[in-house]
C-alpha cells in the first residue's frame, strides 16, 4: 500500500533579540509590560524565550506558504510596534554584533531556571536565536524516513539562512557563530539515523526513563520529529533577517520533504549516508555560506554551491509548482545574488570602517541595518 500523503502544513518560529534603539546595545531587561503588549497584539503566538532580551513568535500551522508569509509578516510588525514605545528594536539575527556573554539573564520561569540549573556555563553563553520551521506530517513512519533523507539538505538550507558572523564584537570568520554555541548544548547536531518510528521512540525512552531528560523536547538535533506535533522541525537555520529570506527557506525545506516523499511513492529514495560526512557539508556551511562549496559525494568532490543550488531548484521545480510556492522558492537566487544577512553585516561593517569610523561605531551601524531590516516589508 502506499504511503498516504501528509499534508505538508507550514508552521514558522522565530525568535528575536531586542536591542535598545538609543544605545544599541542588547535589552538586557525587557522594559514592564513590554511583553503584556506583544500578547495583546498577537495573542498566543509570542513567548519569552530563554533570555530576558529575546521574544520568540510561531506562525499559525498554514496550509500554503502564502498564508505562512503573512502571518510571520503580521507577527514582525507586531513586535516591532510593540517595541518602539519602550525604546526597543527586534533585530532577526542569530547574534548581536557586540553582546557579551552573561550579559543577560534568563527569564524568571521554572522551565527556565531548570535549564539554567543543567546547563551551567554553557546556558550563560546562549545569546543565540534561531528559526524553525515545521511541516506536517502525520504519519510516523513517514516521519523518521524523511529525516533520514532531509539530513543530507540541511547544510544547503543553512547556507541561505546565515545571520551570527559577529560575537563580542569581533568578526569570527564564520559566517553562522551560532551553530557553533549551540553545538555546545548536548544532544544537538545532526540526528543519527533511525530504521523505525520505534527505534527513535525506544532510544528517546532510554534518556526519559533514566531522568536524563523529561522529554524529547529537550532534544534539539539539527531535524526532530517534534514532541508536540505531528510535524518534522527543521532547527538548523540561523534567523533570517530578511523577511522574504525565511520565507524562502521554509518554501525550499517543503519543497524538498514533498520531493522526498514522491520518490518513495515511486519505491524510490535518496542516499543516506554517515553522519561523519554530512557533517563535513555542515561545518562548511556554518563557515564559508554562499561563498564556499560543499562536498557531493555522488560526484566525490567539492561543488560550488550555486551549483549545487540550480540542481536543487531543477529537482523540486515539481514540488514548488504543486505547493504553489515556485516564487519563494525562486527567492533562493535572489538570496544568492545578494547575499545573506551575514554578508551583508559584514559589508556594513566594512563600509562603516573605511568612512572612517571607529570599531565600536561601525558595529552600532550593523544594529542600526539590522533593525531596519528585520523590519522591512512589515
Amino acid at each position: 500500500m502506499p504511503p498516504s500523503e501528509p499534508s505538508f502544513t507550514i508552521g514558522i518560529e522565530e525568535e528575536y533579540h531586542l536591542v535598545d534603539v538609543r544605545t544599541r546595545a542588547l535589552a538586557t531587561e525587557a522594559p514592564a509590560g513590554f511583553l503584556e503588549d506583544c500578547e495583546r497584539a498577537l495573542g498566543p503566538q509570542v513567548s519569552p524565550e530563554f533570555l530576558r532580551s529575546q521574544i520568540e513568535v510561531g506562525t499559525r500551522p498554514c496550509r500554503t506558504l502564502g498564508e505562512a508569509s503573512a502571518d510571520l509578516k503580521r507577527l514582525r510588525a507586531g513586535i516591532v510596534a510593540s517595541a518602539a514605545p519602550h525604546g526597543l528594536a527586534p533585530i532577526a539575527a542569530s547574534t548581536h554584533p557586540f553582546a557579551r556573554t552573561g550579559q543577560a539573564p534568563h527569564t524568571d520561569r521554572e522551565r527556565y531556571h531548570t535549564l539554567a540549573r543543567d546547563l551551567a556555563g554553557v546556558g550563560r553563553r546562549l545569546l543565540i536565536s534561531g528559526m524553525h520551521v515545521h511541516i506536517g506530517i502525520e504519519d510516523d513512519e513517514q516521519r523518521i524516513d524523511l529525516m533520514n533523507q532531509l539530513r543530507y539538505f540541511l547544510p544547503h538550507l543553512l547556507i541561505l539562512s546565515t545571520s551570527s558572523p559577529f560575537w563580542e564584537g569581533e568578526d569570527t570568520g564564520l559566517k553562522s557563530w551560532r551553530l557553533a554555541i549551540f553545538r555546545e548544548l548536548p544532544r544537538t547536531g545532526l540526528p543519527g539515523r533511525f530504521n523505525s518510528w520505534d527505534e527513535y521512540r525506544q532510544t528517546v525512552e532510554v534518556l526519559v526513563r533514566g531522568k536524563v531528560m523529561e522529554d524529547a523536547s529537550k532534544i534539539w538535533w539539527d531535524l526532530r520529529p517534534s514532541a508536540r506535533f505531528q510535524t518534522l522541525e527543521m532547527r538548523i537555520t540561523d534567523v533570517c533577517t530578511r523577511l522574504e529570506d525565511a520565507v524562502t527557506v521554509a518554501a525550499l525545506f517543503v519543497c524538498l520533504a514533498r520531493m522526498l516523499h514522491r520518490l518513495r511513492r515511486n519505491n524510490q529514495s535518496w542516499r543516506t549516508y554517515p553522519v561523519f560526512l554530512l557533517e563535513e557539508n555542515r561545518w562548511r556551511a556554518q563557515r564559508y555560506g554562499l561563498q564556499g562549496s560543499l562536498f557531493d559525494f555522488g560526484r566525490g568532490e567539492l561543488v560550488p554551491y550555486a551549483d549545487l543550488l540550480e540542481e536543487i531548484l531543477a529537482i523540486i521545480h515539481e514540488d514548488a509548482v504543486a505547493l504553489g510556492c515556485l516564487e519563494e522558492v525562486q527567492g533562493a537566487r535572489r538570496i544568492l545574488a545578494e547575499g545573506t544577512s551575514a554578508d551583508r553585516q559584514l559589508a556594513c561593517f566594512a563600509r562603516a570602517i573605511e568612512s572612517g569610523a571607529t570599531h565600536q561605531e561601525a558595529l552600532n551601524a550593523v544594529v542600526d541595518h539590522l533593525a531596519a531590516e528585520s523590519c522591512r516589508g512589515t
